[in-house]
C-alpha cells in the first residue's frame, strides 16, 4: 500500500469552509458561539502548523536531552490545561497534576516504547511523542473531570466530612467516598470510548496509519495497545492527583482546610 496522498493550502482550504456550517448555525440558532469557534478554529491551524515544523527536525535529529525537554513541556502544558478547566483548586494543584500525568504519562509511553514496540532506541522520537501525546491528550481529561468531582464534593460536602471526623473517622475513611466518586467520573470518557471503539468510530491514530498505508489489522492492533495505555495511564493519574487533592486539604492534625479551596471567577 502506498502512503498517505499530501495534502496543499487549497484543499486545507476547502476542508476549514465547512466551520462556515458551525457559524451560520450559530447565528440561525443564536447561540453566540460564532467568535468562539472562529477563535479556535484559528489556533487549531496555527498549534498544529507549528507542532509539524518543529517535529520535522526533531524526528530527523533528535537527541535523547531534546526529546526529553520536548516531553516535559508536553507534561506541564497538559496539567496546566488539565487544571484550568476545573470550577475550583487550590495552592499546588498545578504541581500535583504535573507530578500525575508525568508518573502515569510517562511510565506507560516508555512501557510502551521500550517493552511493548521495542523500538531501539526507547526514545526514538517517531514514536515516544506521538504516542505519550496521545496519552496525554486523554489522560488530562480523566485527571481534569477527576479533580474537579473531588474538589466540588469536598466543597458541597464539607459538613457530612466534618461530622464523620468529629465522630472519630480519620480524613482518609472519611474522604473514600469522595474518593471513588472522583475516580469513577474520570474513568468515564475512557470507558466510553473502549465501549465503542471499532462498532461506532474508528479512531484517529488507526485512522491516520490506515491512511499511511498501514495494513488495518496491524492498525488495528496499535489502536488496541493505544487504548489500554491510555486506560491504565488514566487511572494512574487520576487517582494519584485526587490522592494528593485530598492529602492538601486536609492539615497535619487530621481536619479539613476548607479555606484552602478555591472558586474559579465564571
Amino acid at each position: 500500500m502506498s502512503g498517505a496522498i499530501e495534502l496543499g493550502w487549497g484543499q486545507l482550504g476547502i476542508a476549514a469552509a465547512l466551520v462556515l456550517v458551525v457559524g451560520t448555525l450559530s447565528i440561525l440558532m443564536q447561540l453566540g458561539i460564532g467568535k468562539r469557534m472562529f477563535i479556535a478554529s484559528v489556533r487549531a491551524i496555527v498549534q498544529l502548523t507549528l507542532l509539524g515544523a518543529v517535529l520535522a527536525p526533531l524526528f530527523r535529529w533528535g537527541p535523547a536531552w531534546v526529546v526529553g525537554l520536548a516531553c516535559l513541556a508536553m507534561v506541564g502544558l497538559a496539567a496546566h490545561e488539565a487544571v484550568r478547566r476545573t470550577s475550583r483548586y487550590y495552592r499546588g494543584a498545578r504541581r500535583d497534576a504535573f507530578l500525575s500525568l508525568a508518573i502515569a504519562g510517562g511510565s506507560t509511553a516508555l512501557l510502551a516504547t521500550a517493552v511493548i514496540v521495542r523500538v531501539d532506541p526507547w526514545w526514538e522520537p517517531r514514536y515516544l511523542i506521538p504516542l505519550l501525546g496521545m496519552i496525554l491528550g486523554n489522560g488530562l481529561t480523566g485527571i481534569s473531570l477527576g479533580l474537579d468531582r473531588c474538589l466540588q464534593s469536598l466543597d458541597e460536602g464539607r459538613v457530612r466530612l466534618e461530622a464523620l471526623l468529629v465522630m472519630g473517622a480519620t480524613p482518609r475513611e472519611a474522604s473514600r467516598p469522595v474518593a471513588q466518586a472522583a475516580l469513577r467520573s474520570g474513568l468515564v470518557p475512557i470507558l466510553n470510548a473502549m465501549s465503542v471503539v471499532g462498532l461506532v468510530t474508528v479512531p484517529g491514530m488507526m485512522t491516520g496509519q490506515i491512511l499511511g498505508g498501514t495494513e488495518p489489522v496491524q492498525a488495528a492492533r496499535y489502536q488496541i495497545m493505544v487504548l489500554f495505555l491510555i486506560a491504565a495511564a488514566t487511572a494512574l493519574g487520576t487517582a494519584g492527583v485526587v490522592l494528593l487533592a485530598l492529602r492538601a486539604m486536609f492539615d497535619g492534625e487530621g481536619r479539613l482546610r476548607p479555606e484552602r479551596l478555591k472558586r474559579r471567577k465564571l
